[in-house]
């Protein structure tokens, strides 16, 4: 099985920017960790990051086929992009939104996700341990409805 991880906007500065907010490990730390995790699940995974909305839904349209699912953090692009939630579901590739911070006890702007109504699920504010768990949940997801549990 193989899982892309997708990061958008500003994660590239994770571990610098705001660590009061957003912890002090870096994408490359949470990168290599999930790597040990996708090990012991039998899985592999594909990790990409971009800053701009139109590299992204590239990226997005490239799983097409080639994933059985993803883990996506599209940073501020999550509470406005229409277009990224249909590329994700126009390539039929189920995913998992992670957020590093609690997005409801924020500003009201991050409280709503455009990407939430058609994910898997969502893990919030949990910090980057959040990856983890959102692939451990895909991955059991996924299993679970390829055997029909």
């Amino acid at each position: 099985m193989r899982i892309a991880v997708l990061n958008g906007p500003n994660l590239n500065l994770l571990g610098v920017r705001e660590p009061e907010l957003y912890g002090s490990s870096t994408l490359s730390q949470v990168e290599n960790g999930l790597a040990v995790v996708a090990r012991e699940l039998g899985v592999s995974i594909e990790c990409s990051q971009e800053n701009g909305e139109g590299a992204l839904i590239d990226i997005v349209h490239g799983l097409r086929g080639r994933v059985e699912g993803a883990v996506v953090n599209f940073g501020a692009y999550s509470h406005t992009s229409l277009a990224l939630r249909d590329a994700l579901v126009g390539v039929d590739v189920p995913f998992v939104e992670v957020h590093v911070t609690n997005v409801y006890a924020r500003e009201p702007e991050r409280r709503h996700s455009m990407l939430a109504s058609a994910a898997v699920g969502v893990v919030v504010g949990l910090g980057t341990q959040g990856y983890e768990l959102a692939l451990r949940g895909l991955v059991a997801t996924l299993r679970a409805r390829s055997t029909g549990a």
